[in-house]
């Protein structure tokens, strides 16, 4: 009994053992994500300004949106890129991203400046690109015939980003099951998360700051603080190379694997019910809330009368948006930090500090008169209870019931967006509440997600092929995130044809049809993806107490527990 137990209590303590060790190498890969979110939508709250000054109308707009995803999915890049993260690893696979990310920003960038305009290679975009063999056909081309240049080049641009972005996804998840698994999971995938969906918080806020500094429109220098952002990720991932790379001499480990990869392996992936409906709901949930903030905004903007500041208001003042973001640092920091503290008069402080912070940011918001402020209060209730939820499902499961709940609050948030939000638009205090509201709701149903949804997912296939697991996940997914903004701006489009035709007959300006969109139609079709992902997300309740996947039972396992599936896998 001795010689057994003796090896156990020598076990060398490993990097990922040491708590501040696995939580810093979380928030280098969770800082990366959270500039490639900015990235990501930089240009969401600026589609007025697009429209003004570049000619992009809806249709242009949604279909460059769409790009994001066109290689991800119709060239089955995502699908290679998680069989380069299973063959070549975490590190590598995390360079390689942050690379390919910034390649695409660099070039969407240029298709926004002065510089390409007028240059021949404008000239080759108009002339080019109007018609693609077998894409056209099928109605999935990226670009179509009088689409403007800039918004063709700046489509290319985003989907080299996309491949890139969509890979760091994958790489993130992959390295936080490699520090976390079988501990805090579900905590530490929910706070990435949340800390990733700030970017979106923070481009709302400093995106129309750039594009209208010094009196001048210029939607680029939007996209130039992007680029800036990028290379600060690409760095993040460097440093965590050698986290990483310091973590593997310890296991022994190597990132090259020695199986070399099989088609069999995506079989056993296919093969899995829980596996699909998993991915379904992923590709249902997330299509009814990213390609909805690259619209927010301007939704926002046509539903809610807004004054006209004077032109030297304090209001309209870059210090604003400054103490503006710092509010909203602190209530973010003060939610999330109040989930940890263990003296009830600490938490009690924190939680009201931060109640206190949104109330402050919320009425500088008012204030200010800013769509793009307003629709920034998306991610801080997430903030605040994705602690909350994470360990909660770490320590009592309920994952699957997560995810319902979640569906139900996004249905609810949109058709508000539809129905309710308009009879405000005579009452702006009302209206502006109505948004606030509404807008915390729906990004507190988006931190249902994070939290229960991926980490299921090892539960769900083996660890070898996890990687190829959550890329084949993020593909389904991407299907919904190309179709989906293409679809809002054809809808928009549809049903609003007297704004086309006044604009087409210079009886409206494109600075007044910017604003003046009718968005029932396009949020009811949102709302019914959500109905959708309740259905199978109750499906999947009932498959999951059948099957036994283990997705209502908690992340966390006590040592009896992880000593008991070491043995069965020893044995195996």
């Amino acid at each position: 009994m001795a010689t057994t137990t003796a090896p156990l209590g020598a076990k060398k303590e490993l990097l990922r053992d040491k708590s501040w060790a696995r939580w810093t190498a979380l928030g280098l890969l969770a800082f990366a994500m959270f500039c490639s979110y900015i990235f990501m939508d930089v240009l969401s709250p600026i589609k007025d300004l697009l429209q003004s000054s570049k000619g992009w109308d809806s249709t242009a707009f949604g279909t460059m949106q769409g790009s994001e995803t066109f290689l991800n999915v119709f060239i089955f890049f995502l699908i290679f890129a998680g069989i380069i993260l299973d063959k070549m690893g975490v590190r590598f696979t995390a360079i390689l991203s942050g690379s390919v990310m910034l390649v695409g920003a660099i070039i969407n960038w240029y298709a926004l400046t002065d510089y390409f305009e007028g240059s021949s290679l404008q000239t080759w975009f108009n002339n080019n690109l109007n018609y693609i063999p077998g894409f056209d056909e099928l109605g999935i081309s990226p670009f179509y015939k009088g689409m403007p240049a800039s918004a063709k080049l700046s489509a290319v641009g985003f989907m080299i980003f996309g491949c890139g972005v969509e890979m760091a996804g994958i790489t993130a998840s992959r390295g936080i099951v490699k520090w976390f698994k079988g501990r805090e999971m579900a905590l530490a995938m929910g706070s990435e998360m949340a800390l990733a969906r700030l970017g979106v918080a923070t481009c709302m806020i400093f995106s129309p700051m750039f594009a209208e500094m010094g009196g001048k429109v210029d939607v680029s220098r939007s996209v130039a603080f992007g680029v800036v952002l990028l290379m600060i990720a690409l760095i993040m991932f460097i440093v965590y190379f050698f986290m990483d790379k310091k973590l593997d001499a310890q296991t022994g480990e190597a990132e090259e694997k020695d199986d070399p990869f099989k088609i069999s392996d995506l079989g056993k992936i296919l093969s899995s019910l829980g596996f699909w409906l998993v991915a379904l709901l992923c590709v249902l949930y997330y299509s009814a809330i990213f390609p909805f903030q690259k619209y927010a905004v301007n939704m926002l903007q046509c539903n809610i009368e807004f004054n006209a500041l004077p032109a030297d208001s304090f209001w309209l003042t870059d210090t604003v948006t400054y103490i503006q973001y710092v509010i909203m640092l602190v209530v973010a920091a003060t939610a999330f930090f109040g989930n940890f503290a263990k003296a009830k008069g600490a938490k009690i402080m924190l939680f009201g500090a931060s109640v206190a912070a949104l109330i402050v940011y919320c009425w500088m918001g008012y204030e200010k008169q800013s769509a793009g402020a307003i629709f920034a209060v998306f991610p801080l209730l997430a903030v605040g209870i994705t602690p909350i939820l994470g360990k909660f499902v770490d320590h009592k499961g309920k994952a699957a019931s997560m995810l319902v709940l979640g569906s139900l609050l996004l249905i609810a948030c949109h058709l508000t967006f539809a129905f309710i939000l308009p009879m405000f638009k005579g009452n702006a205090i009302g209206g502006v509440i109505v948004a606030y509201i509404t807008i915390l709701v729906l990004g507190a149903s988006f931190s249902l997600v994070p939290a229960s949804l991926w980490p299921s997912v090892p539960k769900l296939v083996d660890a070898k092929i996890i990687g190829s697991a959550y890329a084949l996940i993020f593909w389904i997914q991407n299907i919904g995130l190309w179709l989906f903004p293409m679809l809002i701006g054809k809808v928009l489009t549809s049903t609003n044809t007297d704004i086309e035709a006044q604009v087409a007959a210079g009886t409206m300006t494109q600075e007044v049809a910017s604003v003046s969109y009718n968005y029932t139609w396009a949020l009811v079709m949102l709302a019914s993806l959500g109905v959708a992902a309740l259905l199978i997300g109750l499906y999947l309740k009932v498959v999951d107490k059948k099957k036994h996947l283990g997705l209502e039972l908690p992340n966390v396992q006590d040592k009896t527990e992880v000593e008991e599936s070491e043995v069965m896998a020893a044995e195996e």
